[in-house]
C-alpha cells in the first residue's frame, strides 16, 4: 500500500517517476488516438482497435483518478482542483456516452483533448507557468477588463463612423464587434474595412492601441514568470 501511494503522490521515488512516465506516454499516445480518428478512410478494423484502446486509457485513467482521490487529504479540495477537475474531464465524456451513438453527440468526444493539461502535472517548467499566472492574477484581470472595455467602444466607435456608408458591414454594435476584435488583435482579416475618412482615422489609431494589447499581457506573463522562477531556484549560497 505504502508503494501504491508513493506511485500516485511522490515523483521524488523511482516508482512514482515511471508512473508518471507512463501516464505522460499513455496521454500523448491517447492524443495521437484521438487525432487519427478523425481520418475519413479508416477501415472498420483500425476504428476498432482505436476503439479498445480508448477504453484501455479510460480504465487507467479512471483508476488514478480513483487513487489520487482515495490518497488525498482532502478529498474535496482534489475533486475540486484544477488537476482534479482536469482528470474528471479526461474520463467523463467516455461514461457519459456509454451505449449512445457518439456521432449524435461528437462534442463531448472532444473534451478527451482536456487530457493534454494533464501533462502539465509532471512538466516544472508548466507549473512554474500556472504559478506566474496565479502571480499575476490581478493584473491580468485589470488588463482583460481594459480590453472588453476598448473592444466595445471601439465598436461603438466604428458603428458611428461606417454605419451609414456601410449598413450591411456595420449594421449594429453587435455586428461592429467582429471587426473590433480582428482589429484590435491585429489579425485584420480584410473582410471587413472602414471606407470614410473619419473610419480610416479611428482604425489607425485603433491598431497602435491593438499593438499594446498583443505586447501588454506577455510583458506581464515573463515579469511574473521570471519572480516565480526566482522563488522557487534554490539559492547557491
Amino acid at each position: 500500500m505504502h508503494n501504491l501511494k508513493n506511485m500516485i503522490t511522490n515523483l521524488d521515488t523511482k516508482i512514482g517517476r515511471q508512473f508518471a512516465l507512463f501516464i505522460q506516454i499513455l496521454i500523448i499516445l491517447s492524443l495521437v488516438s484521438f487525432s487519427i480518428e478523425t481520418l475519413p478512410d479508416l477501415s472498420p478494423d483500425v476504428r476498432k482497435a482505436l476503439r479498445y484502446f480508448e477504453v484501455f486509457c479510460i480504465v487507467i485513467f479512471s483508476i488514478e483518478y480513483l487513487l489520487r482521490l482515495y490518497y488525498a487529504p482532502k478529498k474535496l479540495h482534489y475533486i475540486f482542483s484544477f488537476y482534479g477537475i482536469i482528470d474528471l474531464l479526461a474520463i467523463l465524456p467516455f461514461y457519459i456516452t456509454l451505449g449512445i451513438d457518439l456521432r449524435s453527440i461528437r462534442v463531448f468526444r472532444v473534451f478527451r483533448i482536456f487530457r493534454i493539461f494533464k501533462l502539465m502535472r509532471y512538466n516544472k517548467a508548466l507549473n512554474h507557468f500556472k504559478d506566474a499566472a496565479k502571480e499575476a492574477k490581478e493584473e491580468i484581470i485589470l488588463f482583460l477588463l481594459v480590453t472588453l472595455i476598448l473592444l466595445y467602444l471601439s465598436a461603438v466607435g466604428i458603428y458611428f463612423f461606417e454605419n451609414e456608408a456601410q449598413p450591411d458591414k456595420f449594421s449594429s454594435i453587435f455586428h461592429s464587434l467582429w471587426w473590433a476584435i480582428s482589429t484590435l488583435t491585429t489579425v485584420g482579416y480584410g473582410d471587413v474595412y472602414p471606407i470614410t475618412l473619419g473610419g480610416k482615422i479611428f482604425t489607425f489609431f485603433l491598431l497602435i492601441i491593438g499593438l499594446g494589447i498583443v505586447t501588454v499581457p506577455a510583458g506581464i506573463v515573463a515579469s511574473a514568470l521570471s519572480k516565480s522562477t526566482k522563488v522557487n531556484t534554490p539559492s547557491d549560497e
